[in-house]
């Protein structure tokens, strides 16, 4: 080991080489034969922390945005204010002015901090029309009269110029704020006019930028607002401080309700990816399918006289929605909604113009146009609602009928032509079980029975229902299924327990001597026939073989047992 001396004069020898090793650097880097060493940073006390980016998000991003949000609203706040000391036109000009200011700020932050320029931007819209606004509003006394043509036409300049915005900015939220503001203007002016003409040039302005820049959401976010606004206006625009109550207006505004409805539906269906049906189209659908229910408050309400009249042009409006939609997408979702709500006006034009229980012989002819369209449309969705709205009918009419007019009948050949044409168009439905014929003649079993109860008389209720078994019967020969046989079979029992349960204590001798005849010869006459139909199957099937129609072979007769041999010494 080295002593301390020694480790002392090794330690001063390598202080030496160091700072000999720094003056040769050094005089290197003077004479340009190297570059001189970068110099490390020294840590201080007052260093920055390190920020994550949450804290960004919240202190950066969050922060300003909602900073800006309340400075706008402490604008609105002051520009609602009546300053009768002022030019009653200063108040909007200082709000132009705010909201200039707003754009340039916005257009200096597009490059560094895009998102709060927007969020400026998107403020300065709304302080553009607030400023508007306060031309007709809060002013001791205001500048204008809100109804006036020049308030309209301020108000439609601002909504004209945010739109122009959003339009040249590209921006689906700019675009939604503009239409918002247009609504709002449509709700300040009040007038009906100006209404209907603001929700249709937004509701073009929504499909042509669907079509041109791909925006079909904007489509669905333009739908539901014009339907509140114009249930605003119908309640007699409450947001201004009117009386709540139900205006009429001139007609051309309710009719107006669907052609807004055919816009936005026509818009929909200008989309891109028009051939795949997602969200976006469903959800247009539903929406736009909700103006009818409005529609039918407003016409119930205020206009009576011309209730049928508007219904049928509103189910031919929808029902041609619904072949528009299947002829350019072979859709199912959308033609099914729009159909089924074409015929649900369609349905209450006809409550309007007939009475119980004519109506119900409408409503169950109109059963089988819905099924002919169906068809056409190859939607089973269709097949089953018009099913439910049969069922819907039959049962009303069982209800509200307290006289039997032979509608009944009606009602009961309907279920039978539809189950046919079930099966006669079952490969272009896609059905892939007998659910819906069953339940078509579920239904036939059911109600013809219940018509001639109560269409013939009582004494002759058996022998007409003996009449329906054989109406089936001969069904099955002609068609070949084995549904009306059974039906037929169902038929003939509850005729018995009709006769013996029901009629014995209600009829005469001579009338409950007939049926029983009747009923026991018909039962005798199936039974044999059903017997020799069996034994004509069984002798014509090949040995081994299953008779037809389903039905268990007989069992196979006994081997024949064989000679016995001959005796010996015999041949």
């Amino acid at each position: 080991m080295k002593d301390p001396e020694q480790q002392q004069e090794a330690a001063t020898v390598e202080q030496t080489l160091a700072r000999l090793e720094q003056r040769l650097a050094r005089v290197e880097v003077m004479l340009g034969l190297a570059e001189a060493p970068a110099r490390q940073a020294v840590p201080r006390s007052g260093a920055v922390p390190n920020v994550g980016e949450l804290e960004v998000a919240v202190g950066q991003n969050l922060f300003a945005n909602i900073g800006i949000g309340v400075l706008a609203i402490g604008c609105a706040l002051v520009l609602s204010l009546p300053w009768p000391a002022l030019p009653r036109f200063l108040p909007s000009l200082i709000g132009w002015l705010l909201a200039g200011g707003l754009f340039l700020l916005a257009h200096c932050l597009q490059q560094s901090l895009p998102q709060i320029g927007k969020q400026c931007r998107g403020i300065a819209m709304a302080l553009l029309f607030y400023a508007t606004l306060r031309l007709c509003y809060f002013g001791a006394p205001a500048l204008l009269d809100p109804a006036s043509a020049t308030a309209a036409a301020c108000l439609a300049l601002a909504v004209a110029i945010n739109l122009a915005i959003g339009w040249w900015r590209r921006s689906v939220f700019l675009t939604s704020l503009a239409m918002v503001t247009g609504y709002a203007a449509a709700l300040a002016a009040g007038s009906p006019f100006f209404v209907f003409g603001m929700i249709t040039a937004l509701s073009l302005v929504a499909g042509l930028a669907l079509r041109h820049r791909n925006w079909p959401w904007l489509v669905v976010f333009a739908t539901p607002c014009a339907w509140l606004t114009y249930l605003l206006w119908a309640l007699g625009d409450p947001l201004v401080g009117n009386r709540l109550e139900v205006v009429g207006g001139p007609f051309a505004g309710v009719c107006l309700l669907l052609a807004w409805m055919a816009i936005h539906a026509v818009a929909m269906t200008s989309r891109a990816q028009h051939t795949t049906e997602g969200p976006v189209a469903q959800a247009g659908s539903v929406l736009n399918c909700g103006g009818y229910f409005l529609f039918l408050l407003h016409t119930m309400i205020a206009y009576r006289d011309a209730f049928f009249v508007s219904h049928v042009a509103a189910s031919l409006v929808l029902l041609g929605i619904a072949v528009l939609f299947w002829v350019r997408e072979r859709s199912r979702f959308a033609t099914f909604v729009y159909a089924m709500t074409g015929y649900a006006a369609l349905n209450m034009a006809l409550i309007k113009a007939t009475e119980v229980p004519d109506l119900f012989a409408w409503l169950s002819a109109q059963s089988l146009l819905v099924m002919t369209t169906a068809i056409w449309f190859r939607s089973r969705f269709i097949i089953v609602a018009n099913f439910l709205i049969y069922l819907a009918v039959v049962v009303c009419y069982m209800v509200l009928v307290r006289q039997e007019h032979g509608l009944s009948l009606v009602l009961g050949v309907v279920a039978l032509t539809s189950a046919r044409i079930l099966k006669w168009q079952k490969d272009r439905l896609e059905l892939k079980t007998e659910l819906m014929r069953n339940a078509y003649l579920t239904s036939a079993f059911i109600v013809l029975p219940y018509a001639f109860y109560h269409i013939v008389p009582l004494a002759w209720v058996a022998l007409s229902w003996v009449g329906i078994a054989l109406f089936y019967y001969v069904m099955n020969l002609l068609t070949g299924a084995r549904k009306y046989r059974w039906m037929g079979h169902n038929t003939l029992l509850l005729t018995v327990a009709y006769i013996f349960i029901m009629s014995i204590g209600k009829q005469e001798g001579t009338q409950r001597i007939i049926s029983f005849l009747v009923l026991g010869t018909v039962l005798l006459v199936v039974s044999l026939l059903f017997t020799l139909i069996r034994a004509r199957q069984h002798r014509s099937a090949p040995h081994g073989e299953a008779p037809s129609h389903g039905q268990a072979p007989d069992p196979p007769d006994p081997p024949d047992p064989p000679d016995p041999p001959d005796p010996p010494g015999q041949g």
